[in-house]
C-alpha cells in the first residue's frame, strides 16, 4: 500500500483468524477519528466491527442515546470510544478509513513504508520548522560563546542506526547483547579523546558517555563524594557554572551540587573582574573543601593551575577542572593546561571543541603523587588512583541509563579532527579573533571586564552606557544577532545582569576573520545606540521596552545589514 495517501485521521484494519477478544485493545489516537477493524472471529459475528472515536458532536449524540446499531461504549486514552455494529455498512466513511490487508506481504509493505518516509512525508510540520530554524542560523550572526557548527560527518553519525542499539554499562560489560560494534565506537572513541589531548593512557582515563558537562560534573561528585560533602567553584555571578554549586540572594539552592552537597563560591575581585587567588587560599582553608573547582563559563582569562594546585594541597581538595568552555584551546596548546595539575578534568564535547553536544570525563589513574592533597614521601609506599570504577559507576548505572551511541560516533569524528594541524589553525583563529573583536570594541570606547580576554569569550559591561544586557541582549536578537546576557560585578561587589558575553567560534567556524570581526563590532555599536535610543523613550522596564522594539525602523535597517553580511559565509555541514 502506498502510504502517501494515508490520510490525517487515521484508521486501520486488522485480523485474525484464532486470537480471542482481548480484555483491553491497544489503540494510536489520530488527529481527528479511526476505527479498527475487528475480525469477525473476535466478536462471533460475520460482520467486521468498526471501532470508533467520537468528537464532539458524536459524543453528544451518545449522551443523548442517539447512536443507532449495537454499541458497547468505553474509554480509550481518555476518548469516548464504541463498538458498532452499523446497519447501513457506513460506520467509517473511506476517507477516514485505511485497511490493512490480512497479508503478510501487504503488513510488510506497510510497515516499511512508515519506517522509510523521509522527514518530509513523515512530518512536514516539524521540518518546516527545522529549516526556518536552519535559516535563522544561516542569516544570523552567532556570537553565544557555548555554541557552534559541527561539520557535515558528525551530523551525519548523529543522525545514523548507532542510535537503534541499548548499550547500557562500558566496553566489554554491557548490560544487553549484539555490542560488539559499539564497543568498538567506543574504545576508538576514548583512544582518540586521549590522543587529543596528548595524554598517556597508562597515567589517564577517560568517560566518554555523560550526556552533558553538567551530567559530567555531577558524575564526578557523586563518585568522589558522600551527600554533605564540601565543594568550591568560582561563584556564578563572577563567570563560573552552576553546577559547580550556586544559591540566588534569597538562599534557594538552584543547582543539584548546592542541592546535594554543601557549596561555597569563591569570587573575582570586583575592580579587576580577575581571580582573587589570596582570598580564595583563605576561604578555601576555612571551608575545606573535598573538591577545589577550577573553569567557568564566562572568565574571559587564564586560569593559574599551579596556584590552585597549592591551595587543592594545603586543604586537602581534589583538584576538578571544568575546562568546558576552553577544551578546543587546551587540545589546540594555545592555553594553560589543566591535565599537568589536576586530578580529574571535565568538558562538554561542543563549544570551542566543535564536537556534538555532549560531556566527557578524564581522570589520573596509575600510581598517585599525592595523597588526600598531600605530596607522598618515600615512606608512604605505592598509592594508586580509584576514580576509575568510581566515576564509571557514578555515571551508569548512578546516574545515566544507555549512552547515546550516535553521540559516541560523532564525538570520535570531531576528535580524530581536533588531533589534525588544521584544528590547531581554526583554534588559533577563534582566539585572534576574539582578540580583534575586543580591540575594536575598546577603540570604540567600550569598556570590557579585565580590559580584553586570553581566550575565545569576552565580556562586555553595558552598565557605563545605562543599558541592561537583557534589553540590548533583545535588541541584538531583532537584528539577528545571538549573544546573552550576564553578571557583570560593580565597584561594591553587586551583581546584576549589565553585561553580555561574546564568543567568536561560531563565526570563526563559517570562515570569518579579523576584517570581518571588525564589521561585527560596528553592528554591535549600532544595536548599542538603538538601544539606549529606546530605552530614553520607554524606559529600562522590559514590558514598556519591548513595545518600543516593535516595528522599530532602525532595527529594521540593521537586521537586513547583518543577514546580508551573514549570508556571505558558509554554514557548515550545509549546502546553502
Amino acid at each position: 500500500m502506498d502510504s502517501s495517501h494515508a490520510p490525517s485521521g487515521l484508521s486501520l484494519g486488522f485480523h485474525s483468524q484464532t486470537s480471542p477478544l482481548p480484555a483491553k485493545i491497544p489503540a494510536v489516537v489520530a488527529e481527528d477519528s479511526f476505527s479498527f477493524q475487528i475480525d469477525s472471529n473476535f466478536c462471533g459475528s460475520s460482520n467486521r466491527v468498526p471501532l470508533q472515536l467520537f468528537d464532539q458532536k458524536d459524543d453528544n449524540r451518545v449522551e443523548n442515546g442517539e447512536v443507532e446499531g449495537d454499541s458497547e461504549q468505553f474509554s480509550i486514552l481518555g476518548h469516548r470510544m464504541c463498538i458498532k455494529r452499523d446497519r447501513d455498512s457506513q460506520a467509517c466513511l473511506p476517507s477516514k478509513r485505511i485497511a490493512i490487508g490480512s497479508g503478510l506481504e501487504e503488513r510488510q509493505a506497510w510497515v516499511r513504508s512508515w519506517g522509510n518516509q523521509p522527514i518530509g512525508d513523515a512530518d512536514p510540520e516539524v521540518l518546516e520548522i527545522m529549516e526556518k530554524e536552519k535559516q535563522r542560523q544561516f542569516r544570523g550572526i552567532e556570537l553565544i560563546a557555548s555554541e557552534n557548527y559541527v561539520c557535515r560527518a558528525v551530523l551525519e553519525a548523529l543522525g545514523s542506526h548507532v542510535s537503534n542499539k541499548y548499550s547500557e554499562g562500558m566496553p566489554g560489560a554491557r548490560y544487553y547483547t549484539g555490542n560488539q560494534y559499539i564497543d568498538q565506537i567506543e574504545l576508538l572513541c576514548m583512544e582518540r579523546a586521549l590522543a587529543a589531548f596528548g595524554l598517556d593512557s597508562d597515567k589517564w582515563g577517560v568517560n566518554v558517555q555523560p550526556y552533558s558537562c553538567t551530567s559530567a560534573n555531577l558524575a564526578v561528585y557523586t563518585g568522589l563524594l558522600l551527600p554533605g560533602d564540601r565543594i568550591m567553584g568560582l561563584d556564578s555571578p563572577s563567570g563560573g557554572h552552576m553546577s559547580h554549586g550556586y544559591y540566588t540572594p534569597s538562599g534557594k539552592k538552584v543547582s543539584a551540587a548546592s542541592i546535594f552537597f554543601e557549596t561555597l563560591p569563591y569570587k573575582v575581585n570586583p575592580q579587576t573582574g580577575y581571580i582573587d587567588y589570596d582570598k580564595l587560599e583563605e576561604k578555601a582553608l576555612d571551608f575545606r573543601p573535598k573538591i577545589l573547582i577550577c573553569g567557568g563559563s564566562s572568565y574571559p582569562r587564564e586560569w593559574n593551575y599551579s596556584r590552585f594546585r597549592q591551595i587543592a594541597d594545603k586543604c586537602g581538595a581534589f583538584l576538578m577542572c571544568d575546562m568546558a568552555h576552553i577544551s578546543g584551546l587546551v587540545a589546540a596548546k594555545i592555553c594553560a593546561n589543566p591535565f599537568e595539575y589536576c586530578d580529574v578534568v571535565t568538558s562538554t564535547t561542543h563549544k570551542s571543541l566543535r564536537g556534538p553536544r555532549g560531556g566527557i570525563i578524564f581522570y589520573r589513574r596509575g600510581a598517585k603523587q599525592r595523597n588526600n592533597g598531600m605530596l607522598l614521601n618515600h615512606s608512604d609506599g605505592i598509592s594508586h588512583y580509584d576514580f576509575e570504577e568510581k566515576i564509571n559507576f557514578a555515571v551508569f548505572a548512578s546516574l545515566q541509563g544507555g549512552p547515546h551511541n550516535n553521540h559516541i560516533a560523532a564525538l570520535a569524528i570531531a576528535l580524530k579532527q581536533v588531533a589534525t594541524p588544521e584544528f590547531k589553525v581554526y583554534t588559533q583563529q577563534v582566539k585572534k579573533n576574539a582578540q580583534a573583536l575586543a580591540s575594536a570594541l575598546l577603540r570604540r570606547k567600550c569598556r570590557l571586564v579585565t580590559g580584553g580576554t586570553d581566550n575565545h569569550l569576552l565580556l562586555w559591561d553595558l552598565t557605563t552606557l545605562g543599558l541592561t544586557g537583557k534589553n540590548y541582549e533583545k535588541v541584538c536578537e531583532m537584528c539577528h544577532i545571538t549573544l546573552n546576557k550576564t553578571a557583570i560585578f560593580g565597584d561594591n561587589g553587586a551583581f546584576s545582569p549589565g553585561g553580555v558575553r561574546i564568543g567568536t567560534p561560531a563565526m570563526t567556524s563559517r570562515g570569518c576573520l579579523e576584517a570581518e570581526f571588525e564589521t561585527i563590532a560596528d553592528f554591535l555599536i549600532r544595536a548599542a545606540q538603538i538601544t539606549g535610543l529606546v530605552q530614553r523613550e520607554h524606559g529600562k522596564l522590559q514590558k514598556d521596552f519591548l513595545k518600543g522594539i516593535q516595528n522599530n525602523k532602525d532595527i529594521v535597517e540593521l537586521r537586513n545589514q547583518v543577514e546580508m553580511f551573514a549570508s556571505q559565509f558558509a554554514m557548515p555541514g550545509f549546502d546553502i
